[in-house]
């Protein structure tokens, strides 16, 4: 079972809410001096387990729901990734449906960083993409504002039997994500009913009234959420407080003004150390966050009036009562609306805040470094994309891609050095293949890790293909490198001819070779079942030119001639290495189609 959900941020939730109770029940004693029984009696340790309770549920149902949403739709988000432009509407668009699939804010800026690390995506067109992550959020908020309480058990059943009964996969993932949305509104519900004794609790209630002041209300939602590092979760604790009375609207847009302050703080911790543009990135995120607050915090009333236009009104109660009833509605509402608006404020000037960003996070002068110094061991494997396993194995499949590529580059290099008894290829043969055995651990160990997350029967299936691919790969490059480079050393010091005949034979033979080693990986790297067939095809061919090429030379040797004599042992051993690496290229074809 994967146990991702119990995150380092989630346990500081729990650890904050022990505070909270802790503080509660101080009050509690400390008021039971001057406060009547009734009203100090709140039964302590029932809120207690009831809060701990409830709030592992909601923390559970939420990251269940995100979970499933990732596996469910992981195709879909690699299609829209794949879309982006540098169209700053486009980007924003971009950037609100995977926050709205991904469920954080957080997450998605953390993507955005790993995509312009690895050189996947630019800083203008992550700006675009950043402008509307926090749209994204809102539809969270919304969910959480529903309180469908009372059907929560109802969701949990059907969820568990889609996950149970369900034959295929995409049903046991949508039945996941139905389950996880049930957990997470019992656990609300389970919060919203212990913490009702809270009404009549006048510390407490003295406690909220002092939310009324927007900066402190800022600053606490900000700091709160820059420690849990999830908006969600204090948006949906805003939502079940808003939901017994405890604050009022604009009590409610302050906190949520606050959260999205505090959100920016994980997209800061993921740019440390990462390039410039990954620091532009989280710049982006932060000024956008901290103006947008600034512009509107002089207006909480008007999007109040505004919201309390939009959003319904509830019938027949009054008070405190009234206040429950229509107050988590208006808090989600205002939370989508003042998202929304400020990625309509801001998207005209993404040129703007894309200059004025990298004024503020400037290059650094380049420095100039020999050739040789300049490191080849690099990686473009982000761990931030494991969040998302659908990206972490396009991302691991690009790598596997660049892999290939340094293959080929070897395969290409070593018959001109052949032919030549040239032995000064072997030290960048060497480095080579040190670069590949370095990209084969990295790729190993980023696909194993994702193989440790909830995943589809059709992505488990692929991370099995691209460990065959590059299980594959590493086996061609080992026989460059040591079958290969021990021949030329042998043929060089030895200072042996190949015949005329022989040379264009072994010269045609490792054409041939290279061109479908060439198709077979553009196969792969395209999907490309069509070309993956002429592959295979092809081999049948290749080994009974190989068979021809080794009676030919049977021939020569029957002749005696010379040259073919002396580097008998050379010419057979060759032929055999080459068709070991086309039999490696057909295996790559044969997992692509």
């Amino acid at each position: 079972m994967n146990n991702s959900w119990l995150n380092l941020p989630q346990i500081r939730i729990v650890f904050l809410c022990m505070v909270l109770c802790w503080g509660i029940a101080t009050l509690s004693f400390a008021a039971e001096d001057t406060v009547p029984a009734s009203a100090s009696s709140l039964h302590l340790f029932t809120m207690v387990m009831g809060l701990f309770g409830g709030l592992a549920l909601f923390l559970y149902g939420m990251e269940k729901m995100a979970a499933a949403l990732k596996v469910a739709t992981g195709e879909q988000l690699k299609i829209i990734l794949a879309k982006l432009t540098t169209n700053r509407v486009t980007g924003a668009l971009t950037g609100a449906a995977v926050t709205a699939i991904i469920q954080s804010s957080s997450v998605t800026t953390v993507l955005v960083v790993g995509f312009i690390t690895a050189g996947v995506m630019s800083f203008s067109q992550a700006v675009g993409v950043i402008l509307g992550i926090n749209v994204g959020t809102t539809i969270t908020a919304q969910i959480i504002a529903f309180q469908i309480t009372e059907y929560s058990l109802l969701l949990v059943a059907v969820g568990f039997a889609m996950v149970f009964i369900g034959a295929q996969d995409r049903v046991k993932q949508y039945g996941a994500m139905v389950m996880g949305l049930g957990l997470l509104f019992f656990g609300m519900g389970v919060m919203s009913d212990v913490m009702k004794p809270l009404r009549s609790y006048q510390p407490f209630l003295d406690l909220m009234a002092h939310m009324k002041n927007p900066i402190l209300g800022i600053l606490i939602a900000a700091a709160f959420t820059g420690l849990v590092q999830s908006s969600s979760a204090t948006t949906g604790i805003v939502i079940v407080m808003a939901s017994q009375g405890f604050i009022t609207l604009p009590a409610g847009i302050t906190l949520i003004f606050g959260a999205n302050i505090g959100t920016c703080v994980t997209a800061l911790l993921a740019s440390i150390g990462k390039p410039k543009e990954a620091i532009r990135a989280a710049v982006v995120h932060i000024v956008f966050n901290i103006i947008g607050v600034v512009i509107w915090i002089g207006f909480i009333g008007q999007l109040a009036q505004i919201v309390i236009w939009l959003s319904p009104a509830a019938q027949g109660v009054s008070g405190v009562e009234k206040l429950a009833a229509e107050t988590p509605r208006q808090i989600a509402n205002a939370h989508t609306i003042f998202n929304i608006a400020n990625t309509i404020i801001f998207l005209p000037f993404a040129g703007f805040i894309t200059r004025l960003t990298e004024r503020l996070v400037s290059d650094k002068p380049a420095v100039e470094v020999e050739p040789e110094a300049t490191p080849t061991l690099t990686t473009q494997l982000n761990p931030e994309l494991l969040a998302v396993p659908s990206l972490a194995i396009e991302q691991a499949q690009r790598q596997i891609v660049l892999m290939a590529e340094v293959v080929r580059g070897m395969l290409a290099d070593i018959m001109p050095a052949f032919m030549a008894n040239d032995m000064r290829i072997i030290e960048r043969i060497t480095r080579r293949e040190d670069h590949v055995d370095h990209l084969d651990r990295q790729t190993t160990s980023y696909l194993t890790q994702i193989a440790h997350s909830d995943l589809s029967l059709q992505q488990s299936e692929r991370i099995v293909k691209l460990l065959h691919v590059t299980t594959d790969l590493e086996h061609t490059s080992d026989v460059i490198a040591e079958s290969l480079v021990a021949l030329l050393v042998k043929k060089a010091e030895g200072n042996i001819e190949l015949s005329e005949e022989g040379q264009e034979e072994l010269i045609g033979y490792h054409q041939l070779v290279l061109e479908s080693y060439e198709r077979a990986i553009e196969a792969f790297e395209n999907d490309n079942t069509a070309l993956a067939q002429t592959v295979r095809a092809s081999k049948p061919e290749l080994d009974q030119l190989e068979r021809t090429y080794r009676q030919t030379h049977y021939n020569r040797l029957n002749r005696e001639v010379q040259a073919s004599v002396d580097s008998s042992h050379i010419h057979l051993d060759l032929v055999d290495y080459l068709r070991r690496i086309n039999a490696y290229a057909e295996s790559i074809a044969r997992v692509t189609s």
